[in-house]
């Protein structure tokens, strides 16, 4: 059974604060970002607002996927970590 949009925002608000507060990851995750993201992209009951995120998240899946250095890409991007996981809630 798929997960509602509720459910697909909370697994990619807990991945991106795992993110956030361990400073490492895996490229298993960052895919799962990007299909989370461009799942609830798609979904017309998710508000504008969490849209308006959703590009960039996806972006950060994207670059975190192919980075070199995984865990160099998410410690630059510690502050839009921040405001996006604020931004799901």
């Amino acid at each position: 059974m798929p997960l509602d949009y509720n459910h697909q925002l909370t697994v990619l608000r807990d991945i991106l604060s795992e993110h956030q507060l361990d400073c490492c990851g895996t490229v298993s995750e960052c895919e799962q970002i990007e299909r989370l993201a461009k799942s609830l992209l798609a979904n017309d009951e998710v508000n504008s607002q969490v849209k308006q995120i959703l590009p960039h998240i996806y972006a950060y899946g994207q670059g975190g996927k192919y980075s070199a250095d995984l865990n160099a890409h998410i410690s630059a991007h510690q502050g839009q970590l921040a405001d996006w996981v604020n931004g799901l809630s």
